[in-house]
């Protein structure tokens, strides 16, 4: 059964950093490219970033270079996403998602994507 659990959401306050983790099941990171999504209240969901399966290479949504930064650790079949700088805008639930291929789609192609998680959310306010 495949299953995507993502964790480390919380309350945070601006200026500091986050860690998300995608915890995958019944598939490997071998033969799927994983991918940040979140969505703000009130508004559209937004891509954030992508890591490939072939090479574990990244890329990013324009609106995050910068302060994003994906990674994953095979041997725990996990996901990360690593935010810095957090700020208000940041404030959303963050979904992790799986896409079966050897390269990243493009940035934004959420029907690429056939598993997501249950989202973690994350608020940053002073």
């Amino acid at each position: 059964q495949v299953q995507l659990v993502e964790s480390g959401g919380g309350f945070l306050q601006p200026g500091g950093s986050l860690r998300l983790s995608c915890a995958a099941s019944g598939f490997t990171l071998d033969h799927y490219n994983i991918g940040w999504f979140r969505q703000a209240p009130g508004k559209a969901r937004e891509a954030i970033s992508c890591i490939q399966s072939v090479d574990g290479n990244a890329f990013y949504a324009d609106s995050v270079k910068g302060r994003f930064t994906i990674s994953r650790d095979t041997a725990k079949n996990t996901v990360y996403l690593r935010i810095d700088s957090l700020n208000p805008g940041d404030t959303a639930v963050y979904y992790c998602a799986a896409e079966r291929g050897t390269y990243c789609s493009t940035i934004g192609c959420y029907d690429c994507y056939e598993y997501w998680g249950q989202g973690t959310p994350v608020t940053v306010s002073s």
